[in-house]
């Protein structure tokens, strides 16, 4: 990952944590209007940790026919890659505006990049989150579940990534599941995988805050990212 890190003569990256809820249209705004500064030489590289209200997204690989319940929560067409996603508070939502002109411009090696970040945060609480080829995001094998009907370890969704580039620089980007309300997510296809299911890290028994995830986060970025 080597190719993602800081170049030395980089100021470090802005660190923000949001402390209500966010709108998501408003976080949108808030990102691009960033990411133009950042474009122009007018701002430097930041990750705004946030939470949502509950709502759906729909990437730019969105089937309408996996959003199942279209009037539950809003939906909002995002300009991310990827499917539809849930967003909601107990999940932690990081955006990630980085300036991929300074740190390589290969697209794989920063989506292996933002992979390996939540892989290195979810270690830290004895979590092994694992990828899989042809689905995006980050899983958990549940040996505490029953056989599969193939006779398989069930495998659940932890942590999802969506993100998009212009003029090199990155927006939208990762979120993981400390304590959303689950249920949420039957309102979609999540990623249009059927086959799986979504868990969260207190799911999995871990009395996790979203304060110890962020020092994770922080920690792992810095050991991916620089």
């Amino acid at each position: 990952m080597n190719g993602m890190k800081a170049l030395p003569d980089m100021p470090p990256v802005t660190w923000e944590t949001a402390d209500t809820l966010v709108d998501y249209e408003a976080a949108v705004a808030r990102m691009e209007a960033h990411a133009n500064a950042m474009a122009r030489g007018e701002a430097g590289e930041m990750i705004w940790l946030l939470e949502h209200p509950p709502l759906y997204t729909a990437g730019t690989s969105a089937d309408p026919a996996d959003l199942v319940a279209p009037d539950r929560f809003p939906v909002y067409p995002s300009k991310r890659g990827g499917q539809y996603t849930y967003h909601g508070p107990g999940q932690r939502v990081a955006y990630v505006m980085l300036d991929l002109g300074k740190r390589g411009r290969d697209v794989r090696a920063f989506v292996a990049a933002l992979e390996d970040w939540v892989i290195r945060t979810l270690d830290q609480f004895n979590v092994k989150g694992e990828t899989r080829d042809g689905r995006v995001g980050v899983w958990v094998v549940r040996d505490d579940k029953p056989l599969t009907a193939l006779g398989q370890n069930p495998e659940d969704k932890i942590a999802a990534i969506g993100v998009r580039l212009r003029k090199w620089i990155s927006f939208h980007g990762i979120s993981i599941n400390v304590e959303p309300e689950l249920e949420h997510f039957t309102g979609i296809v999540p990623c249009g995988i059927t086959e799986h299911g979504v868990t969260s890290l207190v799911d999995l028994g871990l009395p996790v805050t979203m304060d110890d995830v962020d020092v994770a986060l922080k920690q792992a970025f810095h050991e991916v990212f620089g």
